[in-house]
């Protein structure tokens, strides 16, 4: 039987996005990403926690549980994934602090796990909110920080949630960089992948 989840997830919310078309011009094959967030029970809400491991153990199962989530709403690959990013948004009664022991000590390793492979920091984002905040995924290409048609952003919400004892968790993937990139810089095909920058 499966270990039983430290993480108390009261809803797993997943989002696509395929861009078709952009100022007109078609973007064949479209651009595409997705998300997953799972929307938990804050442990350390409403009291100062000095100990955040219970956090960082529940980043770890959400890291790969997400990341299984978000690359089958995409439909790809795993290893086809070019760009990633994670979020966390904690309700009034918590801290920033929280959603950093949730994205940072242990999340990323299960990532990557499946993925199989991720050279780049994983970018991340943190804020504290009411229901239905938004919350502003930052991407960046897996394997080569520096590629900068992977600078990019995808923007979700659950409209009940995070509530005050609550954290939203995200993590999103996508099949490309952004539609119809023109601002110069290193690109996907001159990637060396040996430091995570180039």
């Amino acid at each position: 039987m499966a270990e039983q989840m430290k993480a108390s997830i009261r809803k797993i919310a997943t989002f696509l996005e395929e861009t078709r078309t952009e100022m007109g011009r078609v973007v064949d094959p479209p651009t595409r990403r997705a998300a997953a967030v799972a929307v938990i029970e804050n442990p350390c809400a409403g009291k100062y926690v000095e100990d955040l491991s219970e956090l960082m153990t529940i980043g770890e199962e959400l890291g790969e549980l997400l990341t299984q989530r978000a690359v089958a709403a995409l439909g790809i690959p795993a290893t086809a994934v070019e760009s990633y990013g994670k979020a966390a948004a904690v309700g009034e009664n918590g801290e920033l602090e929280h959603a950093a022991a949730i994205l940072h000590p242990k999340l990323g390793a299960p990532v990557r796990k499946v993925l199989g492979k991720g050279a780049a920091l994983i970018p991340s984002s943190k804020k504290r909110g009411g229901l239905g905040v938004a919350l502003d995924i930052p991407l960046g290409h897996k394997d080569a920080a520096f590629v900068r048609s992977h600078f990019d952003g995808m923007e979700v919400r659950i409209n009940d949630a995070p509530r005050a004892n609550e954290i939203m968790v995200a993590v999103a993937v996508t099949d490309s960089g952004r539609p119809l990139p023109r601002v110069g810089g290193l690109t996907k095909t001159e990637i060396k992948g040996e430091d995570g920058l180039r």
